[in-house]
């Protein structure tokens, strides 16, 4: 098989998709479609996910509202929807009302632009199964991500309290990190697919998916998508043991309900992007999509494929909740900066490398994209899992020891890093300036006592 066949010559090619005979009415069907699918979709995933992580650590899951369970996530939505609604008296009203509603509306404009199959029938009318594309589709996009994280930047801001401003400074930074590797990352394939048209780069993975050709750059936007939608083991802006579920700590009933809509939308949008740009889209899988001269991707069928490969990204997330231990934020940057971003750069420039080569020898560079994933591939995982060097302490600075060798309590400086960390076992912190209070004046009674009943006497 070629590879050069694959690769569509013009950059700006125009989408796939013809809307040419939608009316008004088709617009609206296929949007509310989208909204009821994705309201539908946020009460399943709640549910499964729960299911997923209570298999995984040998508990039932939720069992008891409807069979299996499956009205529990009813009974949460009509709990949020009849709790008390509570407002600031400090927050600024505006902001503090407009932040969870940026969150869910730019939550819900992602699917627009996704194409669940080729061209239908409805009600006489045959039109492409997506609501809009465009030549900038992914461009589109990535603007509509990064404008979704002002309303956690707001929320946070506008609610005049410490923890929520923390959890929203650290989503800023968060998202800045990790959208410039997904960014380099769909690069790759803005180069292979050339467009960034949805439905034209599901067009270009008929014979083959980018996520087979372009594997590192997939591995780098799994990772990338975790982090943008804060989720562990990368939810620092919302972390319950320090952060007390961030920016939404100050809010409650609907307007915390749009806050948790939106992460969970925003979950579904990534995974979408992920079976869009990298799985082949709504395609059928290899050997179904060779069946009866492609019988599966026509029709009704292609809505399934690209259904259960975004349920499958989305169980890779619950996967990862359930195994992996949440970061420490200097790690979380580190990774972002240090490991994803450069190796999402040099991997679009051997793309690019490759493609230029194309464009003058007429030849199969099929196994060297294949070797050049497999050597980037390996690089990334050990860059991943080799150990951090650590410093070693000066002879002054080390902790005194026991005769057991056991290192015994030692106060230490928790900012001498630059930022706060936890003590490690071993160590205390120093006293507080309120408890050195206390303990000068215990100290100055404890004197003074023996003075006085010697007065007394």
């Amino acid at each position: 098989m070629m590879f050069a066949p694959m690769v569509v010559s013009d950059p700006t090619a125009a989408p796939t998709a013809d809307f040419s005979n939608d009316t008004w009415w088709i617009w609206v069907i296929k949007a509310v479609a989208i909204i009821v699918m994705l309201l539908v979709f946020v009460l399943v995933a709640i549910w499964a996910e729960r299911k997923v992580l209570a298999r995984m650590q040998t508990r039932p899951g939720p069992n008891v509202h409807g069979p299996m369970g499956l009205l529990q996530s009813t009974a949460d939505a009509m709990k949020l929807l009849l709790k008390e609604d509570i407002n600031l008296k400090g927050a600024d009203r505006f902001v503090y009302l407009l932040a969870p509603f940026i969150a869910a509306l730019c939550a819900f404009l992602i699917y627009a632009v996704i194409p669940f199959g080729p061209e239908v029938s409805i009600f006489g009318i045959e039109t492409p199964l997506q609501l809009a594309d465009s030549s900038v589709s992914v461009l589109y996009i990535l603007g509509i991500t990064a404008l979704g994280v002002y309303g956690i930047v707001l929320g946070g801001w506008s609610s005049n309290s410490t923890f929520p401003l923390l959890g929203a400074v650290r989503s800023s930074a968060q998202v800045i990190s990790y959208e410039l590797a997904m960014a380099l990352a769909l690069a790759s394939v803005f180069l292979v697919a050339g467009s960034a048209s949805t439905s034209q780069i599901v067009e270009s993975q008929t014979r083959v998916w980018w996520a087979i050709i372009l594997l590192p750059a997939f591995v780098i936007y799994l990772v990338s998508m975790v982090g943008e939608v804060n989720r562990l083991p990368f939810d620092l802006p919302e972390a319950e043991g320090e952060l007390v579920a961030g920016h939404m700590v100050e809010y409650s009933s609907m307007k915390f309900a749009w806050f948790f809509l939106a992460e969970y939308i925003n979950m579904f949008n990534v995974s979408a992007v992920a079976a869009t740009l990298f799985l082949g889209g709504w395609r059928a899988p290899w050997p179904l999509s060779a069946i009866n001269d492609g019988m599966f991707n026509q029709g009704w069928w292609p809505p399934l494929w690209l259904i259960a490969k975004i349920w499958l990204v989305m169980f890779f997330m619950f996967w990862l909740r359930g195994t992996l231990l949440r970061f420490r934020y200097d790690q979380f940057m580190n990774l972002g900066w240090k490991i994803l971003i450069p190796a999402a750069l040099v991997w679009l420039v051997a793309v690019a490398v490759v493609q230029g080569l194309l464009q003058f020898a007429d030849v199969d560079l099929r196994t060297m994209l294949f070797v050049l994933a497999g050597f980037f591939v390996v690089v990334l995982v050990l860059t991943l899992v080799w150990p951090e060097k650590k410093k070693e302490p000066d002879a002054e600075e080390a902790a005194p020891a026991g005769a057991d060798g056991v290192v015994v309590d030692s106060e230490f400086d928790a900012f001498a890093g630059g930022f706060p960390v936890p003590p490690m076992p071993g160590q205390q912190l120093p006293p507080s300036p309120r408890r050195r209070l206390a303990q000068a004046g215990t100290a100055t009674q404890t004197k003074s006592a023996p003075a006085q009943e010697a007065t007394d006497e």
